[in-house]
């Protein structure tokens, strides 16, 4: 009886000790699959892929503030949010502009007590035009926007992502960065321009326990794009570019966002440094395989 009894305890301890184990690796594994109470800064969070990354980062459990230009659509959009129980909050800036930048890292700062974990420089704009047309004016526009608005609001970042011990940066390039596209000449030397700060802030920011990485979106379905939708010459161009994508059709916000959210979590803590490109293939694609001719 008492040999029957030892065996019995040993059992129930040993069963114990494997549901203890279990519990235990599922809450270590939760934990690097979510960003539950990490805070993000996503900037132009309004419409397109940014809209979509908060969504994203909100659904895995982060609390984020994000800025417009626009007043009325940042106002829906917070509304929007809490609607959807989300941690969102907003306030209105022109990232080209220096003085509004550090306001709005300010107001990031107070929000939440001096610690950021992720910042997704998103917000950008476009020119197209081909080379001849280019003017003074619009290459400082696209500078502003596209390239002195994101390396400072990186530097502003800095202290708020190194005070939170665990630092993410998102750069949105695009495959224009990496292969010749018509009327973007001046967008895509820009967006180069990030892949390469992606490699430097990796390196200089890592002893700060901060990771950087770019995500280069190719043709998503946007505002951006669905003007060239409407009328048959933007079809046809679409349809032109769309013929050497070996996954022949234009990608979707959550596809962006998806990858995005990734390289914030945990899981994703060894990868820094990288561009990383969302394209249905096209990059690949140099030699013009034709993937409808097969």
């Amino acid at each position: 009886m008492v040999n029957i009894l030892c065996t019995t305890g040993r059992i129930r301890t040993e069963a114990l000790k494997t549901n203890m184990g279990q519990e235990l690796f599922g809450i270590a594994r939760n934990k690097r699959w979510s960003l539950n109470g990490m805070t993000a800064l996503v900037t132009g969070g309004t419409r397109g892929i940014g809209y979509s990354i908060i969504e994203e980062l909100a659904e895995f459990g982060a609390i984020i503030h994000t800025c417009s230009r626009n007043q009325t659509e940042l106002n829906e959009r917070l509304k929007e949010w809490e609607n959807k129980g989300y941690k969102v909050t907003g306030s209105v800036c022109d990232l080209s502009s220096r003085e509004q930048r550090e306001k709005l890292m300010e107001t990031v700062s107070s929000n939440f007590q001096g610690k950021l974990n992720i910042l997704v420089n998103n917000a950008g704009v476009s020119v197209g035009k081909v080379i001849l047309e280019v003017d003074d004016e619009d290459m400082s526009y696209i500078r502003r926007n596209n390239f002195e608005s994101t390396y400072n609001m990186s530097q502003l970042a800095h202290p708020l992502l190194k005070a939170s011990g665990n630092g993410n940066i998102i750069f949105i390039s695009s495959v224009s960065s990496s292969i010749a596209l018509p009327v973007v000449s001046l967008y895509g030397a820009y967006k180069a321009a990030i892949n390469q700060l992606t490699k430097n802030f990796a390196c200089e920011w890592a002893k700060d326990n901060i990771r950087v990485n770019t995500v280069a979106p190719w043709l998503i379905r946007t505002h951006m794009i669905k003007p060239l939708e409407e009328y048959p010459a933007g079809r046809e161009f679409l349809n032109s570019l769309l013929s050497r994508t070996p996954i022949c059709r234009t990608g979707e916000p959550e596809e962006v966002s998806s990858l995005v959210a990734f390289l914030c979590l945990p899981a994703a803590s060894y990868i820094t440094g990288q561009i990383i490109y969302i394209d249905g293939g096209i990059t690949v694609n140099a030699g013009g395989f034709d993937p409808t001719q097969i």
